[in-house]
């Protein structure tokens, strides 16, 4: 078996619940933090709600006149963590307001580099969950997972996971409904093996990147892309 004891992940949960006992992402989300937690990677799940987080699209808006914000040091854990797994509900058929600020937070230090060079985000790997009463599962996994691809992390194969009830009114995941002794969304096979899945290749991919220390610099460094540029691409023939 691998040896994940060097790992660690950072879970950032978007609920719009202020209470995080209260967020049925926050239950899923501790499935895939449990999985993790017994392969030995340290893991620390954030609650985006219980801090303080202003809109803005800078590293820290305390600079820009804002009497608080959290976001830097939630920032640092991001940095500090090997995975990056992002959770939100769905509401209307698109990830929560708390994930679309947090991209954009994200985003903010985006164009800072790493030790090497690379932008901010290279060498570590993202996955995202999902769940609600409405169907969108797979659209807010394409959002997210699309958003950290582009500011820089590896995504492995089958990167998300969700649950998703009965369209309108009923039970949420976790939900203890009367005349069962399981709650709502734990028996399902299709969400626990994609948990599963996203789980284990979040590990495998952020192993192989501090294995092999990140991904290598030709080609994706600003200061020299340039030269790695085809010189035929520079002067391409008109077509036709």
């Amino acid at each position: 078996m691998p040896d994940f004891s060097q790992l660690s992940a950072l879970f950032l949960n978007c609920s719009l619940e202020y209470d995080p006992a209260d967020s049925h992402t926050g239950r899923l989300m501790s499935r895939s933090a449990g999985i993790m937690k017994t392969e030995g990677v340290s893991v620390e799940t954030v609650h985006a709600l219980e801090h303080v987080i202003p809109h803005g699209m800078y590293p820290d808006l305390t600079e820009f006149g804002r009497p608080r914000d959290d976001w830097p040091l939630i920032q640092a854990k991001i940095m500090a963590a090997d995975i990056f797994v992002m959770g939100t509900p769905i509401w209307l058929g698109v990830k929560s307001s708390v994930a679309t600020l947090a991209v954009e937070r994200m985003y903010a230090s985006s164009g800072e580099t790493n030790d090497k060079g690379q932008y901010l985000y290279y060498g570590k790997t993202a996955g995202c969950i999902v769940t609600g009463n409405e169907d969108g599962v797979k659209a807010c996994s394409m959002d997210i997972l699309y958003a950290m691809s582009h500011i820089g992390y590896t995504i492995p194969p089958q990167a998300d996971c969700g649950w998703i009830g009965e369209v309108g009114p009923g039970p949420s995941y976790g939900d203890v409904v009367e005349g069962s002794d399981t709650p709502t969304g734990f028996d399902s096979d299709f969400t626990n093996r994609n948990c599963t899945f996203m789980t284990w290749n979040l590990m495998h991919t952020a192993a192989m990147l501090r294995a092999n220390g990140g991904i290598p610099t030709d080609g994706n460094r600003a200061e020299d892309y340039q030269n790695f540029t085809n010189a035929a691409d520079q002067s391409p023939e008109p077509i036709g």
